[in-house]
Order: structure tokens, then sequence, then C-alpha cells
């Protein structure tokens, strides 16, 4: 753990000084990232304006719902940026090689090296403002406990989307040339899905959509249980049980097509490679 969390101090310094550099370009970074981060939940935003809140949802409570998708999608790309979010460009593009000769895990060098808090800091506020504005229209009760759960389903938020981007882009190891962004196309995907409340959906669909595209893990359902809005006994644990099967079989699914790796290599470096 000391490890990890010296490796994040230094990440943390090089993402500082990369924006130090040049605060023009700097600041234009930082709005744009604010500016993509709004206009990903302004359409729902306005809906729950326009109708006083969608389905059995309320306008604060779906406030509450985008603040939470906001910061879970902003912190998912914040902890794992630098490309290791978006896996299949590191693998389709050859760059898995440069993790792989380093001196320490690859599991390690995938938790430390795409770390940057700084970057991120800008598209945070957003979601922090959504969630501070309808705190108090939601009425709940806090404490200790709730603050946990928020933060324990805030994490497994995070780890549905990692796991579902891993999940889609091992596929770059048998098609490195074809899958190279299929990791961009799956994140695009439940990102536009995220902030829409699940409830008025038939079984079919809802089922869908925390399985096969688990969009409903990211906001709806983890929100759903943190406003008391679900009957369901243990509401709370379902999104974190869900980012352990999906983390298990992200895991088993890497695992199989670094395997593969192993024996193929990368088509970078050979006359025939796409991007040679």
């Amino acid at each position: 753990m000391l490890q990890i969390l010296r490796a994040w101090r230094v990440q943390t310094y090089l993402d500082f000084l990369f924006l130090a550099r040049d605060r023009r370009n700097s600041s234009f970074y930082m709005i744009a990232d604010v500016i993509l981060t709004v206009a990903g939940i302004t359409g729902v935003l306005l809906l729950a304006e326009r109708f006083g809140g969608i389905g059995a949802w309320n306008r604060p409570q779906i406030v509450f719902m985008l603040g939470f998708a906001s910061l879970a999608m902003i912190m998912s790309q914040g902890l794992f940026g630098m490309n290791v979010l978006w896996i299949s460009r590191r693998i389709g593009r050859g760059q898995l090689d440069h993790l792989l000769i380093q001196p320490r895990p690859l599991w390690k060098s995938l938790l430390t090296e795409g770390f940057i808090p700084v970057s991120m800091g800008p598209g945070l506020i957003p979601g922090i403002g959504l969630m501070a504005w309808s705190w108090n229209a939601v009425s709940i009760q806090t404490g200790p406990a709730w603050w946990a759960a928020f933060a324990l389903n805030l994490v497994a938020a995070i780890a549905v989307i990692t796991s579902f981007s891993y999940i889609w882009g091992s596929l770059a190891f048998w098609a490195p040339a074809g899958a190279e962004e299929i990791s961009s196309s799956a994140l695009r995907l439940i990102s536009e899905l995220k902030p829409f409340p699940l409830d008025g959906m038939g079984r079919t669909l809802k089922s869908g959509l925390l399985s096969i595209i688990p969009a409903g893990f990211i906001a709806w359902y983890p929100v759903g249980a943190l406003l008391g809005l679900r009957t369901t006994d243990y509401a709370l644990l379902f999104t974190p049980l869900a980012a352990l099967i999906m983390s298990g079989l992200a895991a088993i699914v890497f695992n199989r097509g670094l395997a593969h790796y192993a024996r193929t290599g990368s088509q970078r470096y050979l006359d025939f490679g796409h991007r040679r």
C-alpha cells in the first residue's frame, strides 16, 4: 500500500507539472472539461425541470442522481487516465509492452500510472455542485453508516465502469487493429445511458441495463438505495456485489487475453504491423 501511495504522489506531482507549465492551455483544458461534463447531464436535467421529475423520481432526486453519475464517471477517468481506462488502446497499439517490462506487477502499474487528480479536479465541480444543490430537498438522514454506504457504492460504480471497459477492451488482444478503440465505444455507451432512471422500463430492457450493459449500476440503482427508494433488503450491497462479479469477469477475460498476447506478441513491431 505504501508503494501505491508513493506512486500516486509522484503521479500527482507530474500531473500538476503538466498543467502548470502552460497556463493558457491548462485553462482551456479545465473549461472544456467542465463543459463536457455538464453537457453529458443537461438533457436529463432539463427533462426533470420541465416535468418536475421523471417517473417515480422527483426533481431533487434526479439532480442528486446526476451528480452521483457525474462523480463516478469523472473519478474513473481521474483514477485511470493516460489510456489506462481505455485499455484497448494500450493493447492495440503495442503499448502494453511498456508496462510488462517494468520491474513491478502489471496490476500495480495499471492502478497507479493513470492517476491524474489535478486534471480531474475541474470535472468534479458539476457533480459536487448538483449534489450539494439537491441535498436539503432530498430529505435523507445521514450519519457515519450512510456516508460509508455512499463511499462504498461510489467505489463500486467506478469499478463497474472500469470492469466494463476491460471486458470489452480485452478483445484487442485477439484483434489489435479492429478493436483498438472498442473501450472508447463501450465507455461512450455506458456514459450516455448512465443518467437515466430505469423505473418505467420493461423487465427485459431493465435486466439488460443491469447486466449486459450495466448502466443502471452507475447511478440509478445505488442512488435509489442511498435515497431509500428501494424496498429490497440489503439494497445498498447490490451495486458492490455487481462490481465484484464484473471485476472477477474482467480479470478472467483480461488474463486469458494476456496469455494469448504472451504467445503472439504485438503486431506493432512486425513488418505488417498496422502502426509500423
